[in-house]
């Protein structure tokens, strides 16, 4: 039996989707774009790699706030 993970199927279609050349969209294919997008977020949030992308944007966040004051 073949299982994927939907979170790798999400990054696959936003890699292929990026890579493809700058050319005029639609509002459908932007709103896919989006959905696809935010969808992927919701899915790696909770696991581990989510907490590390998060601890690390916060300790960026923080240096570039600290750098500013």
């Amino acid at each position: 039996m073949l299982t994927i993970n939907v979170a790798v199927l999400l990054a696959i279609i936003v890699f292929v989707r990026l890579r493809r050349p700058v050319e005029p969209r639609t509002r459908l294919d932007q709103a896919f774009g989006i959905t696809v997008i935010l969808v992927l977020g919701l899915l790696l949030a909770p696991t581990a790699f989510g907490h590390s992308v998060l601890g690390a944007v916060q300790q960026l966040v923080e240096g570039i706030t600290k750098a500013s004051h």
